[in-house]
């Protein structure tokens, strides 16, 4: 029994090593100055009914199907003010490459623009630039039609990334401070959005509808900077970075997958093994984020009982579940449909409260891909709730299957301002959510 205890006692201490070991200060700080959302005008807000009309005038669809749209478009926790693109407002769906580009523009640049306005940094101080948008892809990039824009200096330091789902946003913030880590006195320009105008699924697929029912438009920008100058002037300062991918996994990897169904039209099919995908993600995920950020007592309370389920396994020992909110003040969960926030919520055991945000999010936004997590962090910031001092935990999961977080900690007292997307509402919020059954969200695919 002793050498038992003795075995224990030297596990905790090399534990303990590793954990001071991964959690020591980067290098170089990382701040955010700011970030913008960017609000569409009021003549794109679509109200669930006019969407329903628009996609059955424009598909050929059975009883069964129309009551199968309207049941889950009804389900999906939207509200009727969320933004479509101006395709959506004509009356026959016939989208040009030009529409999808006037889309994606008005977002990009709207963004920019207010985060230019409210910052006040110059363009040539901008030393590298990060875009992300998952299924539009423009020639040239969106990444050099910024450039081109705004001017930038020609040795700005560009990535410009694809495909990679709606966690892409912080992926981009991860990778924004790796390069600021070695580009000293930078500011590192990170732009993520979303294009809807071209992906309107009109078949019998049901699994691809689901994308049609919670994603909109929208888009952010974010300026992060190295510079020890900007640290009275910056928002927040970025504490941790955490990836993790599941795509070696075939369950994992087609879980979500754009792909034409049987009569050539494409879509992204989301199949009965996201949830199953996401939990073995983000279990993972959440376990590293916990080592990096939960004080000490819960990571030697997890350890001893991991230990010990190890050691006796017909004791039937439960395992220990953190208490997260001890260290953060905010969680701000991706939108990506209520189904998933529910299933997050009871996993990491967050109240109601904690979940307002994101929620609020879903309803007012919808799902605007990577941006989604940053209107989340507006709303708490229009509330008055982020203090100095106050952590805030955003975490997206997407395609791939990917989960990345990301920390910060408040380096003031934010205040709302006149360019937040919230401003003129946000006194209407929360609004009460009235219960339905969780929109069916996960299907096989059509044969």
């Amino acid at each position: 029994m002793e050498s038992l205890s003795f075995l224990v006692l030297v596990l905790l201490m090399c534990l303990l090593l590793l954990s001071f070991v991964r959690t020591r200060k980067p290098s170089c700080k990382v701040y955010l100055k700011d970030f913008a959302c960017y609000k569409p005008p009021t003549s794109q807000k679509c109200p669930k009914e006019h969407f329903y009309k628009y996609i059955i005038d424009n598909g050929d669809f059975s009883e069964e199907m129309q009551d199968f749209i309207r049941k889950t478009l009804g389900r999906s926790d939207l509200g009727d003010s969320s933004y479509l693109s101006e395709i959506f407002f004509e009356r026959s769906y016939k989208p040009l490459m030009k529409d999808s580009r006037r889309e994606v523009e008005m977002s990009i640049f709207g963004s920019i623009d207010m985060l230019i306005a409210k910052t006040g940094v110059k363009c040539e101080d901008i030393g590298i630039l990060i875009v992300n948008c998952c299924i539009y892809n423009a020639v040239p990039s969106l990444s050099s039609t910024i450039v081109n824009r705004y001017e930038l200096r020609e040795n700005t330091v560009i990535y410009n990334l694809a495909g990679m789902g709606c966690s892409a946003g912080l992926l981009a913030i991860g990778l924004a401070k790796k390069l600021l880590q070695v580009h000293h006195n930078s500011y590192a320009l990170v732009v993520s959005t979303e294009s809807v105008t071209e992906n309107l699924y009109l078949g019998e697929d049901r699994s691809k509808h689901i994308t049609n029912f919670v994603f909109r438009v929208g888009g952010v920008a974010v300026l992060l900077s190295n510079q020890h100058s900007d640290h009275n002037s910056s928002k927040y300062e970025l504490l941790h970075a955490v990836r993790t991918s599941t795509s070696n996994l075939d369950r994992s990897y087609n879980c979500i997958f754009r792909e034409e169904d049987n009569d050539g039209r494409v879509g992204v099919n989301i199949s009965k093994d996201l949830i199953v995908s996401a939990i073995a993600t983000i279990k993972p995920h959440v376990i590293t984020v916990g080592r990096l950020i939960l004080p000490i007592k819960d990571k030697l309370h997890y350890l001893i009982n991991y230990i010990s389920r190890k050691l006796i396994p017909l004791a039937n020992i439960q395992p220990y579940i953190p208490n997260y909110s001890t260290a953060v003040d905010h969680f701000l969960p991706h939108v990506g449909g209520k189904p998933l926030l529910n299933d997050l919520q009871k996993t990491l055991g967050f109240s109601n409260q904690v979940m307002e945000a994101s929620r609020m999010t879903l309803f007012r936004f919808g799902n605007t891909s990577s941006s989604s997590i940053w209107y989340a962090l507006a709303y708490v910031e229009a509330k008055g709730r982020v203090k100095k001092g106050n952590r805030v935990w955003q975490i997206a999961f997407g395609a791939g299957f990917k989960c990345n977080s990301v920390i910060w900690r408040a380096l003031e007292t934010v205040d709302l301002d006149d360019k937040n997307p919230w401003t003129d509402e946000v006194g209407e919020f929360p609004v009460i959510l009235g219960y339905c059954e969780p929109a069916p969200l996960f299907f096989e695919q059509s044969k």
